[in-house]
């Protein structure tokens, strides 16, 4: 208990300290943003208890705030996208799953994890983007922005889950 909390505790200082030192000084094109802060609720497993998903969730997003002076902005986002991903993981979940089955290319399979990966990071992003602009006066630049923010931040969670490795899928014991 206290390893898992210290891991995402880890993790949710690499997640900020990035997002603070490298990734709010990214605007390519003077659109794309990357958010990749969201892949800390990627990693929350299928057991995970609402109110930490949320508590993790909405505390990043105000370090992040904190960090890029955007009142609100990321701590709204990451508390709606913690809501859902609960609901999401459970969606995506082989019906055998364990109990404590962790979201990762092992578990879910290659495009099981994408399509969990892109439904979590469309519903941040979208929620940030919608939040950031506030109005529809700008249709064209509020797609562009959401669109390629999501693709890099999309991009970026893929390759860290990828580089994480994700957590191997036990193997079932045969009673023999």
């Amino acid at each position: 208990m206290i390893v898992t909390f210290l891991i995402r505790l880890l993790w949710l200082v690499a997640l900020v300290a990035a997002q603070m030192m490298v990734f709010n000084h990214i605007h390519l094109f003077g659109y794309a943003t990357p958010l990749p802060y969201v892949y800390l609720l990627l990693l929350f497993p299928l057991n995970a208890s609402r109110w930490s998903v949320l508590l993790w969730g909405f505390t990043c997003g105000l370090l992040c705030d904190f960090a890029s002076i955007t009142p609100g902005l990321g701590a709204a986002s990451m508390t709606l996208t913690a809501f859902v991903q609960p609901l999401l993981l459970q969606a995506m979940a082989p019906k055998d799953a364990l109990e404590d089955m962790q979201a990762s290319y092992h578990t879910l399979g290659l495009w099981g994890y994408v399509r969990y990966a892109a439904l979590l990071t469309l519903l941040f992003t979208l929620s940030y983007f919608l939040l950031l602009s506030f109005s529809f006066f700008h249709v064209a630049d509020l797609a562009i922005a959401f669109a390629s923010s999501w693709g890099l931040t999309f991009i970026l969670c893929l390759a860290m889950e990828r580089v994480r490795g994700g957590r191997q899928a036990p193997k079932q014991q045969s009673s023999s």
